[in-house]
């Protein structure tokens, strides 16, 4: 059985969450005021109203309250000059304690119940003493809550080596496992700084196209394999998936000649996917490269 719901979002790259649109007549880009676990907020619709499965809905499924108006834009207003506020005189404070922590951003509920301190560190940070100065100042509940580099990066935004804006801070709202294997999978170099963003991680696009590169590489031995050329045999010792073609390293001459792909065969007792070792039956001292 499926439920109508609209898709809301908080932030402007963040998490989309289901609300249950009530009686109110919601489409994408309105601003609504719905309740959260952190209190009353506002948000942005960004679909619906549509049906879904009740599976993925995560109980309990809650109401929007209402559609912003103009005094909830007003109110809007307010919270952001009290978070810019909220940021220097944190700044001050930090710095009057001495604590190695860096203040990355300031949000402030919309209904003005707690004011959340996002922070990056080393390590961990006894922050006690700042939170009591802090709830002394403001008169409200204090939140501090450390981030990781990448959700720093999210949060402030910037642009990327491609000269656009940074994906996490305009369309990602998660962030996807991204290994050095997939850099390598792409033939790409293997320098810290060309495939890092400035997060400091390796690059979220790295993922993008990971899948289609292992979906081509398939219809290609591996880097080091043993294939039989119109020359004779040779080792791989490289692979371009666009041009369809191979680098193979002779055995007799040590030359190394470009080959079509159609042009090769794999040598008989050389597995295919050397990379996947349980998929690879056992070689002898010989066959191994």
């Amino acid at each position: 059985m499926g439920l109508t719901v609209v898709g809301v979002r908080f932030k402007k790259a963040g998490k989309i969450y289901y609300f249950a649109p009530d009686e109110h007549q919601l489409s994408p880009g309105d601003g609504v005021i719905v309740e959260t676990a952190r209190g009353v907020e506002y948000g942005r619709v960004v679909f619906g109203p549509m049906q879904v499965d009740e599976n993925e809905i995560v109980a309990p499924l809650k109401k929007v309250i209402r559609k912003a108006d103009a005094q909830d834009y007003r109110q809007l207003a307010i919270n952001h000059e009290k978070e810019n506020k909220a940021y220097q005189i944190c700044l001050e404070k930090i710095a009057a304690h001495n604590l190695p922590m860096k203040l990355v951003g300031v949000e402030q509920t919309f209904d003005a119940n707690k004011i959340i301190f996002y922070f990056t560190a080393d390590g961990r940070i006894d922050f006690r003493e700042l939170v009591k100065d802090l709830a002394s100042v403001f008169r409200t509940r204090i939140e501090l809550r450390q981030i990781g580099v990448r959700d720093e990066a999210k949060m402030v935004g910037g642009l990327g080596c491609c000269g656009r804006e940074l994906c996490c801070s305009t369309w990602l709202s998660d962030f996807a496992s991204v290994s050095i294997r997939m850099a390598k999978e792409q033939n790409l170099s293997l320098n810290p700084t060309k495939i890092s963003g400035i997060c400091g991680r390796l690059m979220c696009c790295l993922k993008y196209e990971n899948e289609s590169y292992e979906h081509a590489r398939e219809n290609f031995p591996d880097l080091g394999s043993w294939v039989i050329t119109p020359d004779g045999e040779g080792k791989v010792s490289g692979v371009n998936i666009f041009k369809k073609c191979l680098s193979v390293e002779l055995k007799e001459s040590k030359i190394i000649k470009e080959y079509q792909a159609g042009e090769v065969t794999l040598k008989e007792g050389h597995p295919k996917n050397c990379r996947h070792k349980k998929e690879c039956p056992k070689q002898s001292s010989e066959e191994r490269v």
